[in-house]
């Protein structure tokens, strides 16, 4: 071994300082401290920004009306008799249903449906309070829009692109009236629960009862209409038979349909029936407007303090 290397000592390696990766609280407080007029600024400004906005929103008004499916949508009555006649309706080719047919999603569905909302708002003519209502007060009653709707002309003025028209098509006013409607059905207890949000409590309320009523209108006159076609053919298959078997199979099939249509109507609520019916609301359901003020004054506390930091930054890369 030569002197060289006796006199060898290892490079030490110095490990950096912990507090040099930590981040200096004192200097980001100080750099907070030094920026604070900032902060209380951009924080002001949105504290006032938020409130204006807030107070901007009209007032949404919700009325709802809580739904029991009726005997017939759930399965009993007349749908449970069917189970009875199902095989010997196959037999002579007619289709009465299955016992516990779910009517009850399948009129939900309906109430959701393109083609029912759109004779919905037809009918009624409820087309400029869907689309072109600006604001509702107890004193005046609704205010429409005038850059959208002229009410004493009833002309749509609304200024659009195409294929857009003035006038809204139900491509239009079918996904808006969706978004104010909800329908929600309880897994549990089977209960349905209809309500719709709008400037107007009086309209809303209104529009609820109206929905409920067609429903179930719409699904009493199909039930009739498909009954009516069955007896019809029943009827039709009955002269041409002389089977005396065949005979009283198509007599009892004629009994239910004729029982169908019967019950169907004498009774208004044929698959809902309203267990709570919808009222005017007194309290709007939004907008929450302290909630947004708050929410934005936050906002503008954290953009604030961000603004500082990045602003520190900067100065000191151009030093």
């Amino acid at each position: 071994m030569n002197q060289n290397q006796k006199n060898y000592t290892p490079p030490t390696y110095q490990q950096p300082d912990p507090a040099d990766d930590e981040i200096d609280l004192r200097e980001l407080f100080g750099i907070i401290w030094q920026g604070k007029w900032w902060i209380i600024a951009i924080t002001f400004v949105f504290a006032v920004g938020s409130v204006i906005y807030s107070l901007s929103l009209p007032n949404i008004y919700q009325s709802e009306a809580t739904l029991a499916p009726t005997e017939e949508a759930s399965g009993g009555g007349l749908s449970g008799m069917a189970g009875q006649l199902g095989g010997l309706a196959s037999l002579a080719g007619v289709n009465i249903g299955k016992s516990g047919t779910d009517k009850t999603t399948m009129a939900i569905e309906v109430l959701k449906s393109r083609s029912f909302l759109t004779d919905f708002v037809k009918k009624y003519k409820i087309l400029p309070e869907l689309m072109a209502v600006e604001s509702w007060s107890p004193s005046s009653g609704l205010t429409y829009n005038t850059e959208v709707y002229n009410p004493e002309t009833n002309e749509w003025v609304r200024e659009v692109e195409p294929p857009k028209q003035p006038k809204p098509t139900s491509w239009e006013y079918v996904k808006t009236f969706r978004e104010l409607m909800s329908v929600t059905s309880d897994q549990e207890t089977g209960l349905v629960n209809v309500s719709i949000n709008h400037q107007s409590p009086e309209v809303a309320k209104q529009w609820v009862e109206w929905l409920v009523t067609d429903v179930n209108n719409h699904m009493r006159n199909r039930d009739i209409k498909e009954a009516q076609r069955s007896l019809e053919y029943l009827n039709n298959e009955l002269q041409d038979t002389s089977l005396s078997n065949m005979q009283q199979v198509f007599y009892q099939l004629i009994e239910k349909q004729t029982q169908t249509i019967m019950l169907a109507n004498v009774r208004p609520e044929y698959i809902f029936q309203v267990l709570d019916p919808a009222v005017v609301p007194e309290q709007k359901a939004k907008p929450s407007r302290a909630l947004i003020c708050i929410i934005g004054t936050f906002l503008g506390g954290f953009l604030s303090v961000g603004f500082v930091l990045i602003r520190n930054i900067f100065r000191k890369e151009e030093k």
